[in-house]
């Protein structure tokens, strides 16, 4: 499934949502140090982006070329397109040596992952004790009652295109594994709330819908979700109050732990 992001990178990127300074602060303030981070399945760098204002070093990878082109140009951010499964070897030489990292960033994405691999390589590049590792996800978009209302019917229409691993967001990353000792200052490892926000039309509205994996596989399977007759009551719930842009908010859950000496 995460095959159908590897065609869409422009869409990909002008659709998906930016993500808040709060989270960014959040998560920076839980690392002692700000040297290396490896964002993971950076995609278009959104992520890469705002950490790049945080840490030294960011080291964004993703499996996808075509995502890659796409993501913005900075001179503390290398961008690696890597194969779906790395060795430590391979992990040494894209990302850096054992202990090296201060954070492991996943946007979006780790409910893609094969979950105990990935762990593996974690554990093993993050600096012990104290390294961190931040994923988080996005939820259902929220613009108005009456625009909720038309993409709740859209959502459920969606349903049958969704890979199982989309259960994952749907439970709001509360059921993901995720073995790792709370931050210093927090209770749990999450997950934590945050909201982020956009400023759309709706020509961008629908552009999101369609950067989704759902959207591009019923695509290919010759289904249009977003035919004229949803179209057309987007249009009427969207334009209801005569603006044509509204603020979209999407609520974002984050899971962030450390690793310890033993790790």
């Amino acid at each position: 499934m995460a095959d159908l992001f590897l065609e869409q990178g422009k869409q990909y990127s002008e659709g998906r949502p930016t993500y808040p300074q709060q989270l960014f602060d959040f998560i920076a303030s839980k690392t002692p140090c700000h040297d290396l981070v490896w964002d993971v399945g950076t995609g278009s760098g959104q992520a890469a982006m705002s950490l790049a204002e945080k840490y030294k070093n960011v080291v964004g990878t993703d499996t996808s070329p075509n995502q890659l082109q796409f993501a913005p140009n900075l001179p503390n951010v290398r961008y690696v397109c890597t194969p779906p499964n790395m060795s430590l070897t391979d992990l040494e030489t894209n990302i850096g040596a054992e202990s090296s990292a201060d954070l492991v960033t996943i946007a979006q994405a780790m409910h893609w992952f094969d979950l105990p691999t990935f762990y593996q390589q974690v554990k093993w590049i993050l600096k012990k004790p104290g390294g961190v590792i931040a994923a988080w996800c996005y939820y259902l978009p929220e613009v108005s009652t009456s625009v909720d209302s038309v993409f709740l019917r859209y959502y459920t229409a969606s349903g049958p295109f969704w890979d199982p691993a989309r259960k994952l967001v749907d439970d709001k990353y509360r059921t993901i594994d995720f073995p790792f000792d709370p931050v210093e200052g927090c209770e749990h490892n999450g997950p934590f709330e945050f909201k982020a926000e956009r400023l759309m039309d709706l020509e961008s509205y629908f552009t999101y819908l369609r950067s989704s994996s759902a959207y591009q596989t019923a695509k290919h399977k010759g289904v249009e979700l977003l035919g004229s007759d949803v179209i057309e009551d987007f249009t009427r719930a969207w334009n209801e109050d005569g603006k044509s842009q509204k603020i979209v908010a999407f609520p974002i859950f984050l899971r962030i732990g450390k690793v310890g000496n033993l790790d």
